[in-house]
């Protein structure tokens, strides 16, 4: 059969290659054509990689804006790659100021249209549940809250695990151990602190700045920042402010295997952290104006992806607009070694861990979309 994916930034791109990888287990004949990067590329073949999300990802508002008329010309193509291929199934992979638009338009061609990684409605713009309904044949859902949010809105979806375990389980056997990492960058014995402190530019300016000041308040810890590849080391210079924050890049998943907590900021990398096994407080700096608003945008009782999974508080969540670092310094202590919630955020860790779901989410999440697409597909 034939399918097409659709993936815009570097997340998108891992998950999609990973399905690629299992839709060629589960249907051997399968034929790809996909928007994406060079994970799926090389999962897929470099020749079917139609456009690179390097071309593709425009992050807020401004430069949206700044941006429409190509946006609305990558639109074009892309409906006119998938109406020429002629496709069995469109795979839409996140990426939902695209992908939603997509969908409509698939759905009223008749091309049949599979959502994979739900968009976030749960946490805001919740109005999208409308069009995922009409537009969706099959939504793919990868937290295990959603399989009960979903059908309180009329959509049933499929959940076979967190492809993000795959992602971590394949890059684990290679991380070096925490003394090789420390020699790598050139780091002293200190105990570590990881900072996760966004992957875009402007939480980078929000959020640095406050993890600087609570830095100068560990006497004897050396806390490092994670940085992003495609932000210049610039941005984390002047955010940190001669703080004396460590930097390295690339390396999250390093960092965080050799620290002994960490400071994050909401999104995924709250969950990869605890899926790592390494306590964390989730700190987000949010403008006077947005954080006195945000009772009426989110729509969901916590930010972390830890506590929404496990349904209740484990991960402190501290939001804020000043750089007040109190409430950060006391979350902090109390997770570092000796410190009175550091036990038993690791067992809520490990609970979590089970609630996700262990390897091979990928593999299943291709095998269940091949299934369906044989069970519909007409007797030639």
């Amino acid at each position: 059969m034939k399918y097409f994916l659709i993936a815009g930034e570097p997340s998108g791109d891992l998950h999609g290659a990973n399905l690629i990888k299992g839709l060629r287990k589960a249907d051997p004949a399968a034929e790809f054509r996909f928007w994406g990067g060079d994970l799926m590329a090389a999962a897929g073949g470099a020749q079917n990689l139609c456009k690179h999300y390097r071309e593709t990802s425009f992050f807020g508002v401004v430069q949206v804006l700044r941006n429409l008329g190509t946006i609305r010309r990558q639109m074009r193509e892309c409906r006119e790659e998938v109406a020429a291929w002629q496709p069995d199934v469109l795979i839409l992979v996140d990426y939902p100021g695209f992908n939603m638009k997509m969908a409509r338009w698939a759905h009223a061609r008749g091309i049949r249209t599979f959502y994979y990684i739900a968009p976030k409605v749960w946490a805001s713009r919740e109005g999208r549940i409308r069009a995922l309904r009409r537009d969706v044949d099959r939504l793919f859902v990868i937290f295990p809250f959603e399989c009960d949010y979903f059908p309180r809105h009329g959509i049933e979806p499929l959940f076979e695990g967190n492809p993000l375990v795959d992602a971590l389980e394949a890059r684990r056997a290679a991380l070096p151990t925490p003394e090789e990492f420390r020699r790598r960058n050139g780091l002293d014995p200190r105990p570590i602190i990881a900072l996760l402190a966004g992957s875009r530019r402007s939480e980078i300016r929000k959020n640095l700045p406050l993890m600087a000041r609570l830095a100068q308040r560990f006497d004897g810890w050396q806390f490092v920042v994670a940085g992003v590849p495609w932000l210049d080391r610039a941005l984390y210079e002047e955010a940190a402010a001669e703080s004396g924050i460590r930097y390295v890049c690339d390396q999250t998943y390093e960092t965080l295997l050799a620290a002994e907590a960490a400071v994050v900021t909401s999104g995924t990398a709250t969950l990869e952290t605890a899926l790592l096994g390494t306590p964390e407080v989730v700190v987000y700096r949010l403008p006077a104006i947005e954080y006195r608003c945000m009772p009426l945008v989110v729509r969901c009782p916590w930010i972390s992806l830890v506590n929404l999974n496990l349904g209740r508080e484990s991960v402190a969540e501290i939001l804020q607009s000043g750089l007040d670092t109190t409430r950060a310094e006391r979350e902090l202590r109390a997770i570092l070694p000796g410190g009175e919630k550091r036990e038993r955020m690791l067992a809520d860790f490990r609970e979590l861990r089970t609630v996700i779901g262990g390897p091979g989410a990928s593999d299943r999440v291709a095998a269940r979309m091949v299934a369906l697409l044989r069970a519909e597909k007409p007797e030639k």
